[in-house]
């Protein structure tokens, strides 16, 4: 069994929210659009979105498990249908063709409901000429969010922007190829790593808990002037 550090650098992902936050107050009243990556992104990508006077939307990545072994993974797929596949984990696990396909299709219907969840008619943001903030709860192999760059490059934003509380330096490296800027609070060069350890309080995140997240973040960003309270009530449980 894995176990939570013991001097971690985030109490929960409000907090990690707050200080990364503080790495991106040269964005604040720019043209951002703050694209969280669900479910764990979601918390995180409320207070950088409310911080910066942004909008704040969603791109569903997930990654492709290895078989037999789930908490792996080969690659990552996102809810416009781009894929990306991890080459060297690939050869290790040997999986032909229709294997491959398989757990890709598998993804593809998750994401779809997901997307139905998330969504429903709410159209996608518009990202031309804007600059796209991604934002996840940590990196550690960074396929996902890769694929999730894939994807919003498609949309031809003015600049391509991670940001994540912690990553590994492995995965910094990664993305760094594919993204405009990666941001971080910690980057870690530790051998073994799990986004898990740098948070005291640790939870994964269901897609109810997520969109209650998401759905907070609406009413407070487009409360009206005379809803004055809105942004001072306590936060749900699902954004921390």
């Amino acid at each position: 069994m894995h176990l939570p550090g013991t001097n971690p650098k985030f109490d929960n992902r409000y907090d990690a929210g707050k200080q990364l936050s503080e790495k991106l107050t040269e964005f604040k009243n720019q043209p951002v659009v703050v694209m969280a990556i669900p479910n764990g992104g979601i918390p995180i990508a409320h207070h950088v979105a409310l911080e910066l006077n942004a909008t704040m939307d969603l791109i569903i990545s997930r990654k492709i498990p290895i078989p037999l072994a789930p908490e792996g993974g080969f690659g990552a797929v996102t809810d416009d249908g781009t894929v990306i596949l991890n080459p060297d984990v690939l050869k290790r696990i040997n999986l032909n063709e229709a294997q491959i396909n398989y757990q890709v299709s598998r993804v593809r219907n998750d994401i779809q409901q997901r997307s139905i969840i998330y969504r429903s008619s709410r159209p996608v943001s518009v990202l031309s000429s804007k600059i796209a903030v991604l934002v996840d709860d940590g990196l550690a192999s960074g396929y996902t969010m890769m694929a999730a760059i894939e994807s919003v490059r498609r949309k031809k934003p003015k600049m391509v922007v991670v940001a994540v509380p912690v990553a590994s330096a492995m995965a910094v490296k990664q993305v760094e190829k594919v993204a405009d800027r990666v941001i971080t609070v910690v980057t870690d060069y530790a051998p073994r790593f799990y986004v898990s350890d740098y948070y005291r309080y640790w939870n994964v995140l269901s897609d109810r808990e997520g969109l209650e997240c998401y759905q907070e973040w609406h009413r407070r960003r487009y409360q009206t002037s005379i809803d004055t309270d809105r942004r001072d009530r306590p936060l749900p449980p699902s954004c921390y």
